[in-house]
């Protein structure tokens, strides 16, 4: 008997990897889901130890992007691209190389991707060779990203204050708002909720000092006294100057490996 063809799902979005699977579940029911991930570094991750065949990969993830994760796996995997912005789909289809849906994914457009990875496993092709065509979409990728957010508005008390984000320690999701904790005047502790999405502002921090530990949390890097490692699974992050600690879970750890 053949092996079942094996797939991966990567894409921040729960909802979103649950409809994936279940289209692909009607669309192709030999297909076996053997891992889905949320960010693009535990879909390298899953990748490494499951080894599938697919791997279809979300454009825009925080930390490493899809494009990135892509470029990690290279010619291991056939793969495919998953992005709601139709023009980074429409440079990898006219290249021919790499194929890719668009949100929402369309049962039709579906088939087609099928169709056309059925055909490439059993006539046991090669994964096409994406480096150069990956590297062309990072950068256009980079060249899309908005400047990261300086300011953020919040209403604290009966004053409206705009915060710079440089003095945020950390975001947190609370309920249907954002908590915000920042260092005040003479670097006095303060809090303030924003109706704000936590997700909406991860995409306007500069990555290059804020990082998501959890799904509800976000911290400034440069507001890290240190981390304290639980179990296998778990992490607990100190901050200068205040008491409250912070929770990293497994997914986030291997930001701290080195810590």
């Amino acid at each position: 008997m053949e092996p079942r063809p094996t797939a991966l799902i990567a894409d921040d979005e729960p909802l979103l990897r649950d409809a994936l699977a279940r289209q692909l579940a009607q669309a192709w029911p030999e297909l076996e889901v053997v891992a889905q991930a949320r960010n693009g570094r535990e879909a390298v991750e899953c990748f490494e130890a499951r080894r599938p065949d697919i791997c279809f990969l979300d454009v825009h993830m925080p930390g490493l992007s899809g494009i990135e994760a892509a470029h990690r796996i290279g010619r291991r995997a056939h793969l495919v691209l998953v992005t709601a912005h139709d023009h980074y789909a429409v440079q990898a289809f006219a290249e021919g190389v790499l194929d890719y849906l668009v949100k929402p994914v369309k049962p039709a457009r579906l088939a087609e991707t099928v169709a056309r990875l059925r055909e490439r496993l059993l006539a046991a092709q090669p994964a096409p060779d994406t480096e150069a065509l990956l590297r062309q979409l990072a950068a256009r990728l980079r060249h899309d990203a908005p400047a990261p957010l300086r300011w953020i508005r919040a209403q604290v008390g009966q004053a409206l204050r705009l915060i710079p984000v440089d003095d945020i320690d950390y975001l947190r999701s609370d309920a249907k708002y954002t908590r915000i904790a920042w260092r005040g005047d003479a670097g006095q502790p303060g809090e303030a909720l924003i109706g704000t999405p936590l997700k909406e502002l991860v995409a306007q921090l500069d990555p290059a000092h804020f990082a998501q530990v959890h799904r509800s949390v976000v911290v400034n890097l440069r507001a890290v006294s240190h981390v304290v490692r639980g179990d296998n699974e778990t992490a607990s992050i100190h901050l200068k100057g205040r008491l409250e600690t912070l929770p990293v879970s497994r997914n986030y750890l291997p930001l701290f490996r080195t810590m």
